[in-house]
C-alpha cells in the first residue's frame, strides 16, 4: 500500500480520532482552530484516559494508525514518562491525551472557546453534544 504523505489536516485529525477510539479513549473532542487568527495549528484533538496504561495505549494506537496510513511520525512528543498528559505534535494536528483529572485541571477547551468543537461518540460519529 502506497503511503500518501500529502494528506489534509482534516484527514489526519480523523485518523487520530480513529486511533483514540481503538483504545477506548473517553470524551474525544476535535477543536477546529483554522478560523482563529494566529492559531498555532489547525486542530487540537483531545481525549481522556483513566490509567497510565490506557494513556500509553492510546498514544501508541494514534501513532500506529497515522504511521500505517501515511508514513508520518509525530514531529514532537511529550509526557510519555509522567503519563498524565501526553502530547503528540503532528504540526497541523496536535494531540492531547489526558488523565481525566488533569484534563479537568488544565481545561484546554475553555482556553480556545472560539474554536469549532466536534465531539465523537463511541461509534466515531461526530456530534455537537458533549459526551
Amino acid at each position: 500500500m502506497k503511503k500518501n504523505k500529502e494528506i489534509s489536516s482534516e484527514q489526519l485529525a480523523l485518523m487520530v480520532v480513529e486511533g483514540m477510539h481503538e483504545k477506548k479513549a473517553h470524551k474525544v473532542l476535535q477543536m477546529d482552530l483554522r478560523k482563529i487568527k494566529n492559531a498555532i495549528t489547525d486542530y487540537f484533538i483531545i481525549c481522556s484516559g483513566t490509567s497510565d496504561t490506557q494513556l500509553d495505549a492510546i498514544a501508541d494506537s494514534v501513532e500506529e494508525v497515522v504511521n500505517k496510513k501515511t508514513g508520518q511520525k509525530p514531529w514532537h512528543r511529550e509526557g510519555k514518562t509522567n503519563r498524565e498528559w501526553i502530547l503528540l505534535d503532528y504540526s497541523d494536528v496536535v494531540v492531547h491525551i489526558f488523565k481525566t483529572e488533569k484534563r479537568e485541571f488544565y481545561d484546554i477547551e475553555s482556553l480556545w472557546g472560539d474554536a469549532e468543537f466536534t465531539y465523537f461518540g463511541d461509534d466515531l460519529k461526530p456530534s455537537s453534544i458533549p459526551v
